[in-house]
Parts: C-alpha cells; sequence; structure tokens
C-alpha cells in the first residue's frame, strides 16, 4: 500500500468512526437535549417551542453591528458553499430523494419561505423566527408553515414541528453574536421513533450545513459594515 492509499485509508477509517460516535451519541441523547445557557435563552423562540426532542445551537462573533448582521444572514446563499451543495447531494443519494432543480428567489429567508417555511416572529434588527411542519424522513419531504397562534398547540400525528432563528445579539465590543437555533419535536411516538433515526443518521450533516455558512456570513456581514460604516462617517 503506497503512502497516498494508507494515508486515504486512515482518513476515512477516522472520519467513519467520528460519524458513528456521533450517531451514537445523538442517539442516546435524542428527548435529552443540552441545558441552554442563561446567555443563549431565547424567549422569542420559547413562545413557541418550550419542550424539544432536539436542539442545536451555532455562535460566531462578528465586527458588525447587530442590525448588519442580521440583514446579511436573511441575504445569504446557501447554494454559494460547495460544502452545503455536496452535503445535499449526499442526503438525495442517501434517502433517494429526486433534486430539486426549481428556482428559488434569493437570499435565505425568502428561499426557506418558498418551499414552505413561514414566519413565526420577528424582532426587526436583532432575530427572525421561522416554522414549519414536516416528515423529514421522507426523501422528498414537503414543509407547511403554520399561523403563528397555531404552532405551539399542533398536534396532527405523524408530524415533526421545526423552528429555527436567525439571531444576532449586541456585543459589548460593537460588534455582535450571531445564533441560529434549531429545535424540533415529533408530534406522537411513531413520529419520534422514525424522527429519532433520521436525526441519529442524518443530524451531522445538518450542523455542517449551519457551520459552513458561519465563516461566509461573517465576511459578508463584516464586508457590508466596512462600506456602511465608511458611509456615515
Amino acid at each position: 500500500m503506497n503512502p497516498l492509499t494508507k494515508w486515504l485509508t486512515t482518513g476515512a477509517g477516522l472520519l467513519g468512526a467520528a460519524y458513528a460516535a456521533h450517531s451514537a451519541n445523538t442517539w442516546l441523547r435524542y428527548g435529552h437535549p443540552r441545558r441552554v445557557r442563561e446567555d443563549a435563552k431565547d424567549a422569542l423562540l420559547d413562545d413557541f417551542m418550550r419542550v424539544y426532542d432536539v436542539r442545536e445551537l451555532q455562535e460566531i462573533a462578528l465586527a458588525a453591528p447587530a442590525d448588519v448582521t442580521l440583514a446579511a444572514a436573511r441575504e445569504i446563499e446557501l447554494d454559494d458553499s460547495p460544502i452545503v451543495r455536496a452535503i445535499f447531494r449526499a442526503r438525495e443519494l442517501i434517502l433517494g430523494s429526486k433534486p430539486d432543480a426549481a428556482r428559488r428567489p434569493k437570499g435565505l429567508v425568502e428561499a426557506m419561505k418558498a418551499i414552505g417555511w413561514g414566519v413565526l416572529a420577528e424582532s426587526p434588527g436583532r432575530e427572525i423566527v421561522m416554522g414549519g411542519v414536516t416528515k423529514p424522513w421522507e426523501a422528498n419531504p414537503v414543509f407547511r408553515a403554520l399561523p403563528p397562534d397555531q404552532f405551539a398547540a399542533f398536534a396532527e400525528p405523524d408530524c415533526v414541528k421545526i423552528a429555527w432563528t436567525l439571531r444576532a445579539t449586541p456585543a459589548r465590543s460593537g460588534g455582535s453574536i450571531f445564533g441560529t437555533e434549531t429545535r424540533a419535536t415529533a408530534t406522537d411516538a411513531g413520529a419520534r421513533r422514525k424522527f429519532r433515526i433520521y436525526w441519529s443518521l442524518l443530524s451531522p450533516g445538518i450542523i455542517l450545513v449551519r457551520l459552513a455558512i458561519l465563516p461566509r456570513l461573517k465576511e459578508a456581514a463584516e464586508r457590508r459594515w466596512r462600506v456602511e460604516g465608511d458611509d456615515i462617517v
């Protein structure tokens, strides 16, 4: 075995082991999400989903004010990232999905609204909460928005409710902390069994998508602030 083949084989083995460990840990933690830090609690999101089966939060510090950061987050393009495109392609292969060739509006929020997500709440310049109902284990899941006043009480069988945020919090430095949080809960025991398997197997890709956009968002928001800041001066 030549050195390159040996290196690739070793790398693939380590990657496989890491994936297996993450999946096993996710399976065990399902229904027992980590406690929320005091500074990461979200009253706006709590209004729609206070109890949940899974919760994920990714954060990054930016040298741009909160309103600039949130504006950049709303407009970021997922398809511009090769990593994100690869993860979406991997999901298609794993679940046997049909490729989605539909044209979407530009910008993350508008693109998500176009595939069925709805806006549950918004704090201008600070946060937007999106939500929807779906069956994520299906090859080509359909997302359905609900009126904000019906989301918390929704309990139709064999579904998963998902709420996620784009949130920018002012920092003492004059910059901001951007966070994207996702919470999900199944509506009955059958959905919980299927969602637990789905989340254990595919959550690494879902988390990687969010982690992949953070550096791009940081670059976009700070570049925007450099331009806007110069205009203000």
